[in-house]
């Protein structure tokens, strides 16, 4: 019988403690992994291993080369494997700036499987500062909460992936009111309106069930399959859809990205760029920084033969949004803050798309454009 093991990730210290006490105590025998990153970039990592009764045992860990991967590989799986055959359920509690996403597909090798099985990602959340923090500009650095040597990732960039990566969602009150938890709830509903959030004191979710897929999991937030929000409005919270069958102009959309991200504070999608036919481009955006990336081809792209070996994920999306002219190519853009100008941004982005007159001139002509984009998207396709 395998071992259930759930992550507890969070960029909130006492949130994801308080996560992990609880946990603790409804599971007697539980057994608590830590990994202290902070001195992570000098190749030295405290490991702290908790029961509830309190820390069992400290341990310096020293890394070949100092980074999360490293850490996971070469301490955390195994001492989660050494601790499986006493503990009724393991708890890696990652450090702030760890999405779990990595670690639960570190914990997806076969070697693993038939002794653990990952069963739960929670995600702890200070009620009063989480609403700030998905809205700051800052990097990891200068919050002293760096992963790694050269980890140049946002602060609201991790936290957005820890929120929306998650099968569930705890809120921390602490110093916070009910203010703070209406907020945090109503911010939440937003970004990951289909992951169960509570409050920390409430009864927890279970997380000694059957085994998560992780393909499952990545699925969820993939730019090709994510289950992105549907238009609502919650007090002064929007979400806004933006949905259209044209391909969009390179250069205008170029020009209009500054407006789009700095009006809103959380957008995502996917999108088809005229001179760039055959494939998907991923839209990722959190307090005011922008990522645009190539997701692979879109299936309307590829031969037949070739769909047998795209996942079941991925040709389910795509008949969502499948077009008898166009296939599954499609702009689909979501945008989520405060009071958001839903006609203003369907109004910016529309006039992005190319005119009646520019569609029917074909790709032939939409290959010449000048692609202001080419420097990002080459540059990582390069890297």
């Amino acid at each position: 019988m395998s071992t259930p093991v759930v992550l507890v990730a969070g960029l909130h210290a006492q949130a994801r403690t308080t996560v992990v006490d609880r946990l603790l105590k409804d599971h007697p025998g539980a057994v608590s992994i830590h990994h202290d990153l902070r001195e992570v970039t000098r190749g030295r990592v405290e490991r702290v291993t908790r029961d509830a009764s309190g820390v069992v045992d400290r341990a310096e860990v020293r890394l070949a080369h100092g980074c999360v991967t490293c850490t996971v590989r070469e301490d955390l799986v195994p001492e989660l494997l050494r601790h499986a055959a006493t503990a009724p359920l393991l708890i890696a509690e990652l450090w702030d700036s760890v999405e779990p996403r990595s670690v639960a597909e570190a914990l997806d090798g076969e070697e693993i499987h038939g002794t653990l099985r990952l069963t739960s990602v929670l995600t702890a959340l200070d009620a009063e500062h989480m609403p700030v923090d998905i809205c700051r500009g800052d990097r990891l650095a200068e919050t002293g909460r760096r992963a790694a040597s050269g980890d140049d990732r946002y602060l609201a960039e991790v936290l957005a992936r820890q929120i929306e990566y998650a099968t569930g969602l705890l809120i921390h009150v602490g110093d916070g009111d009910d203010e703070d938890v209406e907020l945090s709830r109503a911010v939440l509903g937003h970004l990951a309106p289909t992951t169960p959030a509570s409050l920390t004191h409430e009864t927890p979710p279970a997380v000694t069930g059957p085994a998560l897929c992780v393909d499952e999991l990545a699925a969820r937030v993939d730019p090709a399959t994510a289950q992105l929000p549907c238009d609502s409005q919650t007090g002064e919270i929007s979400t806004v859809v933006w949905h259209r069958l044209r391909p969009l102009h390179p250069g205008r959309l170029f020009e209009a990205v500054d407006e789009l991200v700095t009006e809103s504070v959380r957008s995502r999608g996917r999108f088809w760029l005229a001179n760039r036919h055959t494939n998907m481009l991923a839209w990722d955006a959190v307090a005011g920084i922008v990522s645009v990336e190539d997701a692979g081809p879109w299936l309307a792209a590829l031969p037949e033969a070739a769909w047998e070996m795209i996942s079941p994920a991925r040709q389910m999306a795509a008949s969502l949004d499948w077009s008898p002219i166009i296939g599954d190519r499609v702009q689909h853009l979501v945008f989520t803050g405060p009071e958001l100008d839903r006609d203003r941004i369907h109004s910016l982005l529309d006039s992005c798309l190319l005119t009646p007159e520019e569609s029917v001139a074909g790709s032939d002509a939409w290959n010449g454009y000048d692609d202001p984009f080419a420097h990002i998207l080459d540059l990582k396709e390069t890297a």
